[in-house]
Protein backbone atom coordinates (compact mmCIF):
# COMPACT_ATOMS: atom_id res chain seq x y z
CA UNK A 1 0.00 0.00 0.00
CA UNK A 2 3.07 2.22 0.20
CA UNK A 3 1.86 4.63 2.89
CA UNK A 4 4.49 6.13 5.16
CA UNK A 5 4.77 7.79 8.50
CA UNK A 6 7.41 10.44 8.92
CA UNK A 7 8.00 13.25 6.45
CA UNK A 8 7.59 12.91 2.72
CA UNK A 9 11.38 12.96 2.34
CA UNK A 10 11.83 9.99 4.66
CA UNK A 11 11.87 7.01 2.40
CA UNK A 12 26.11 -1.40 24.01
CA UNK A 13 25.07 -2.74 26.64
CA UNK A 14 22.80 -0.98 29.12
CA UNK A 15 23.87 -1.21 32.74
CA UNK A 16 20.97 -1.61 35.17
CA UNK A 17 20.90 -0.49 38.77
CA UNK A 18 19.46 -3.88 39.56
CA UNK A 19 19.20 -7.17 37.75
CA UNK A 20 16.28 -7.26 35.34
CA UNK A 21 14.97 -10.52 33.94
CA UNK A 22 14.06 -10.09 30.27
CA UNK A 23 11.76 -12.97 29.41
CA UNK A 24 11.21 -14.35 25.94
CA UNK A 25 7.77 -13.95 24.35
CA UNK A 26 7.43 -10.56 26.01
CA UNK A 27 7.02 -7.10 24.55
CA UNK A 28 8.39 -3.93 26.10
CA UNK A 29 6.86 -0.48 26.37
CA UNK A 30 9.91 1.77 26.30
CA UNK A 31 9.88 5.54 26.88
CA UNK A 32 12.97 7.60 26.08
CA UNK A 33 13.16 11.31 26.93
CA UNK A 34 15.38 14.06 25.59
CA UNK A 35 17.98 15.26 28.06
CA UNK A 36 16.45 17.64 30.62
CA UNK A 37 13.16 17.00 28.79
CA UNK A 38 14.19 19.63 26.26
CA UNK A 39 12.17 19.82 23.05
CA UNK A 40 14.94 18.57 20.80
CA UNK A 41 12.74 16.55 18.45
CA UNK A 42 10.76 19.48 17.07
CA UNK A 43 12.42 19.37 13.64
CA UNK A 44 11.05 16.90 11.12
CA UNK A 45 14.63 16.19 10.05
CA UNK A 46 15.47 14.97 13.55
CA UNK A 47 12.39 12.78 13.64
CA UNK A 48 13.36 11.28 10.29
CA UNK A 49 16.82 10.52 11.66
CA UNK A 50 15.30 8.81 14.69
CA UNK A 51 13.03 6.62 12.57
CA UNK A 52 16.03 5.85 10.38
CA UNK A 53 17.91 4.72 13.49
CA UNK A 54 15.06 2.33 14.30
CA UNK A 55 15.20 0.88 10.78
CA UNK A 56 18.98 0.56 11.12
CA UNK A 57 18.75 -1.25 14.45
CA UNK A 58 16.02 -3.51 13.12
CA UNK A 59 18.30 -4.60 10.29
CA UNK A 60 20.98 -5.57 12.81
CA UNK A 61 18.89 -7.14 15.56
CA UNK A 62 15.84 -9.34 15.45
CA UNK A 63 12.89 -7.49 16.92
CA UNK A 64 9.37 -6.47 15.99
CA UNK A 65 8.13 -2.91 16.20
CA UNK A 66 4.51 -2.94 17.32
CA UNK A 67 4.15 0.71 18.26
CA UNK A 68 6.08 3.96 17.90
CA UNK A 69 5.22 7.60 18.49
CA UNK A 70 7.73 10.45 18.29
CA UNK A 71 6.79 13.51 20.33
CA UNK A 72 8.74 16.76 20.71
CA UNK A 73 10.72 15.71 23.77
CA UNK A 74 10.17 11.98 24.15
CA UNK A 75 9.50 8.78 22.23
CA UNK A 76 7.31 5.77 22.94
CA UNK A 77 8.08 2.32 21.56
CA UNK A 78 6.39 -1.04 21.89
CA UNK A 79 9.06 -3.56 20.93
CA UNK A 80 9.19 -7.34 20.89
CA UNK A 81 12.76 -8.68 20.65
CA UNK A 82 13.16 -12.20 19.30
CA UNK A 83 15.91 -12.62 21.89
CA UNK A 84 14.81 -10.90 25.08
CA UNK A 85 18.32 -10.19 26.33
CA UNK A 86 18.99 -8.03 23.26
CA UNK A 87 16.61 -5.24 24.31
CA UNK A 88 19.43 -3.17 25.92
CA UNK A 89 21.54 -3.55 22.78
CA UNK A 90 18.61 -2.51 20.61
CA UNK A 91 18.05 0.63 22.65
CA UNK A 92 21.76 1.41 22.68
CA UNK A 93 21.89 1.10 18.89
CA UNK A 94 18.88 3.37 18.38
CA UNK A 95 19.89 5.99 20.90
CA UNK A 96 23.60 6.16 20.14
CA UNK A 97 23.20 6.55 16.38
CA UNK A 98 20.27 8.98 16.58
CA UNK A 99 22.01 11.12 19.22
CA UNK A 100 25.18 11.40 17.15
CA UNK A 101 23.25 12.43 14.01
CA UNK A 102 20.83 14.82 15.71
CA UNK A 103 23.56 16.61 17.65
CA UNK A 104 25.20 17.34 14.31
CA UNK A 105 21.94 18.59 12.81
CA UNK A 106 21.25 20.85 15.79
CA UNK A 107 24.90 21.91 16.11
CA UNK A 108 24.93 20.98 19.76
CA UNK A 109 27.13 18.94 22.08
CA UNK A 110 26.48 16.83 25.11
CA UNK A 111 23.88 14.26 25.98
CA UNK A 112 20.87 14.13 23.70
CA UNK A 113 18.87 11.53 25.64
CA UNK A 114 18.36 11.20 29.36
CA UNK A 115 20.70 8.62 30.86
CA UNK A 116 17.81 6.43 31.95
CA UNK A 117 14.85 5.13 30.02
CA UNK A 118 11.58 3.71 31.26
CA UNK A 119 10.58 0.17 30.41
CA UNK A 120 7.74 -2.15 31.33
CA UNK A 121 7.35 -5.65 29.93
CA UNK A 122 4.46 -8.06 29.62
CA UNK A 123 3.67 -11.24 27.66
CA UNK A 124 2.71 -10.82 24.02
CA UNK A 125 -0.10 -13.26 24.84
CA UNK A 126 -1.70 -10.63 27.10
CA UNK A 127 -3.84 -9.26 24.29
CA UNK A 128 -5.72 -6.75 26.39
CA UNK A 129 -2.55 -5.12 27.67
CA UNK A 130 -0.91 -5.12 24.23
CA UNK A 131 -3.91 -3.30 22.73
CA UNK A 132 -4.25 -0.90 25.65
CA UNK A 133 -0.55 -0.03 25.43
CA UNK A 134 -0.73 0.49 21.67
CA UNK A 135 -3.73 2.75 22.07
CA UNK A 136 -1.99 4.72 24.82
CA UNK A 137 1.06 5.22 22.59
CA UNK A 138 -1.04 6.30 19.63
CA UNK A 139 -3.10 8.64 21.84
CA UNK A 140 -0.09 10.70 22.92
CA UNK A 141 -0.58 13.50 20.35
CA UNK A 142 -4.28 13.64 21.23
CA UNK A 143 -3.53 13.77 24.95
CA UNK A 144 -1.03 16.58 24.31
CA UNK A 145 -3.76 18.46 22.38
CA UNK A 146 -1.63 18.36 19.25
CA UNK A 147 -4.35 16.44 17.40
CA UNK A 148 -8.07 16.02 17.81
CA UNK A 149 -7.87 12.41 16.69
CA UNK A 150 -5.30 9.67 16.43
CA UNK A 151 -3.89 10.29 12.94
CA UNK A 152 -0.38 11.67 13.40
CA UNK A 153 2.52 11.84 11.00
CA UNK A 154 5.05 10.61 13.53
CA UNK A 155 3.35 7.48 14.82
CA UNK A 156 2.49 4.18 13.20
CA UNK A 157 -1.22 4.49 14.02
CA UNK A 158 -2.21 4.23 10.35
CA UNK A 159 -0.51 0.85 10.07
CA UNK A 160 -3.30 -0.36 12.34
CA UNK A 161 -6.21 1.91 11.40
CA UNK A 162 -5.73 1.79 7.61
CA UNK A 163 -3.37 -1.16 7.06
CA UNK A 164 -0.73 1.30 5.80
CA UNK A 165 2.55 -0.38 4.91
CA UNK A 166 5.30 1.69 6.51
CA UNK A 167 7.99 -0.96 6.16
CA UNK A 168 8.58 -0.99 9.90
CA UNK A 169 5.48 -2.15 11.76
CA UNK A 170 4.63 -5.74 12.67
CA UNK A 171 1.04 -6.43 13.68
CA UNK A 172 0.92 -8.23 17.05
CA UNK A 173 -1.25 -11.29 17.56
CA UNK A 174 -3.56 -9.18 19.73
CA UNK A 175 -4.40 -7.00 16.74
CA UNK A 176 -4.85 -9.93 14.36
CA UNK A 177 -7.25 -11.54 16.83
CA UNK A 178 -9.63 -8.58 16.66
CA UNK A 179 -11.41 -9.91 13.56
CA UNK A 180 -11.18 -12.72 10.97
CA UNK A 181 -10.05 -10.30 8.23
CA UNK A 182 -7.45 -7.54 8.12
CA UNK A 183 -10.06 -4.97 7.17
CA UNK A 184 -12.06 -6.08 10.18
CA UNK A 185 -8.99 -5.71 12.40
CA UNK A 186 -8.47 -2.17 11.12
CA UNK A 187 -12.10 -1.29 11.73
CA UNK A 188 -11.98 -2.87 15.17
CA UNK A 189 -8.86 -0.92 16.13
CA UNK A 190 -10.37 2.37 14.97
CA UNK A 191 -13.44 1.68 17.08
CA UNK A 192 -11.25 0.66 20.00
CA UNK A 193 -9.38 3.96 19.79
CA UNK A 194 -12.62 5.96 19.64
CA UNK A 195 -13.42 4.61 23.10
CA UNK A 196 -10.17 5.94 24.53
CA UNK A 197 -10.46 8.07 27.65
CA UNK A 198 -7.39 9.81 28.99
CA UNK A 199 -6.44 8.52 32.42
CA UNK A 200 -4.71 10.53 35.16
CA UNK A 201 -0.97 10.10 35.10
CA UNK A 202 0.10 7.31 37.44
CA UNK A 203 2.83 7.76 39.99
CA UNK A 204 6.28 7.21 38.59
CA UNK A 205 6.78 3.48 38.09
CA UNK A 206 9.54 1.71 40.01
CA UNK A 207 10.91 0.51 36.68
CA UNK A 208 11.60 4.04 35.51
CA UNK A 209 15.28 4.78 35.74
CA UNK A 210 16.27 1.20 36.44
CA UNK A 211 18.12 1.06 33.15
CA UNK A 212 21.06 3.27 32.35
CA UNK A 213 22.37 4.14 28.94
CA UNK A 214 26.13 3.74 28.57
CA UNK A 215 28.32 6.60 29.71
CA UNK A 216 29.06 9.01 26.90
CA UNK A 217 25.98 8.01 24.91
CA UNK A 218 24.74 11.16 23.15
Amino acid sequence: MGAQFGSASFWGLVVGRRLRVLADEHCHHVTVRCNNRDFLLHRSQCRDVLLGAVFRAKARYHFDVYGVCVMSNHVHYLLAPKVASELPKIMQAINWYSAMCMNRILKRKGHFWEARYGSSSFPVSDHRRVLNTLRYIHANPKDAKMRRGFVYQWSNYRAFSDLADDGLTTWPAAYLAMAPTLSGCARGYRNFCRKYVKQPKPARRPGWGSKLLPAGLG
